[in-house]
């Protein structure tokens, strides 16, 4: 059975290419390598033998993607490709509207042309903006997301939701949290363009000496330390999660099917927490400095996942300092192929 994977070279997508694999599917790859590089292909064979399909273009460009579809019988689709620099999508919010919406409407064009159904959308727990209630479970109130970005996995999901009910099409909406760590090969992680927007590849550097200091954005959070608390889950526990909600729409004898489900450990950990975990974890230290907050930021965010366990036989396994190990092999291996 064929998978289209957009987005399928960048940091989740990758992972859940290995785990598609590994449960014998046949993927085929679009990325236009904005948030990745063309050698996560090579070690993504390296780990499962064999080498995913691979076209090296912009969503955007219809006629291309009307090929690819041409050209195999595919089956389903995880929609990963969208820009996702919440900080960035503030300064640049017209590049996300236009990247992370009409790339989605494309793919849909396609499926609804061909009449193909089994989509999974890439999703975000900012489509929750700050939750009044902890923890978040699929029926908290979605509030006005804080960013651009937010906003565009708002809107992807609301263009879902009417597409599986006008077209009767089975779809799967996933609302991560924070995504953090690296394949145990150290193969495959989070890679980055310039200074990080995320908080562990950002840690990461600074360990490795690649940074001066982290940048801890407010310490005057109403938090126990004063700094932002996430949820952050293991990336391969979440590639594993997409895999189980694939094989529930495949197995679903519904032609219609909605299902949302938050993917996350259930426990919110600060970014001081974090650091302390990563140094401890890894016996590095980690120099840091007190910034003013950024603008799009939430105080607190993390996910009841009752809903995925249940529905769809899935957990997340890994502990936060296991997953911090992971990351800090995935630096060192970046180190050394870099030097």
């Amino acid at each position: 059975m064929s998978i289209l994977v957009t987005g399928g070279l960048g940091y989740i997508g990758s992972h859940t290419v290995v785990e598609l694999i590994n449960n014998n599917f046949d993927v085929i790859i679009v990325d236009d390598l904005s948030n990745s590089e063309k050698f996560i292909l090579d070690n993504i064979e390296e780990i499962t033998g064999k080498r995913p399909i691979f076209y090296p273009f912009d969503l955007r460009r219809k006629e291309l993607l009307t090929q690819v579809f041409d050209a195999h019988n595919i089956e389903g689709c995880i929609n990963f490709a969208a820009s996702k620099a919440v900080g960035e999508s503030m300064t640049e919010p017209l590049k996300y509207y236009e990247n992370n919406l009409f790339s989605l409407i494309n793919v849909l064009q396609e499926f609804k042309e061909r009449n193909i159904s089994n989509f999974i959308f890439s999703s975000s727990c900012t489509v929750y903006g700050q939750a009044d209630e902890m923890p978040i479970d699929e029926n908290t109130p979605l509030k006005e997301a804080e960013s651009s970005y937010g906003k565009t996995k708002q809107m992807g999901e609301d263009i879902l939701k009417d597409f599986s009910r006008a077209y009767q099409k089975k779809v799967s909406l996933l609302r991560y949290f924070n995504p953090i760590g690296a394949h145990p090969t150290a193969l495959l992680g989070e890679l980055p363009a310039g200074i990080p927007n995320n908080l562990v590849p950002y840690v990461t550097q600074t360990a490795a000496g690649i940074r001066e200091k982290l940048s801890i954005w407010g310490d005057d959070y109403p938090t126990e330390d004063g700094t932002a608390v996430r949820d952050y889950i293991y990336v391969v526990d979440l590639a594993k999660a997409h895999v189980a909600a694939l094989k529930k729409l495949l197995n679903s004898e519904n032609e219609t099917v909605l299902d949302i489900y938050n993917l996350g450990t259930g426990k919110g950990s600060s970014v001081l927490e974090v650091v302390k975990a990563f140094e401890l974890a890894n016996n590095v230290p980690v120099p840091y400095q007190i910034c003013p907050r950024r603008e799009g930021d939430i105080t607190v965010a993390y996910a009841n996942a009752d809903k995925a366990e249940k529905e769809l036989g899935w957990k997340s396994e890994t502990s936060l300092e296991e997953s911090l190990k992971t990351t800090w092999e995935w630096q060192k291996y970046l180190n050394d192929r870099n030097n």
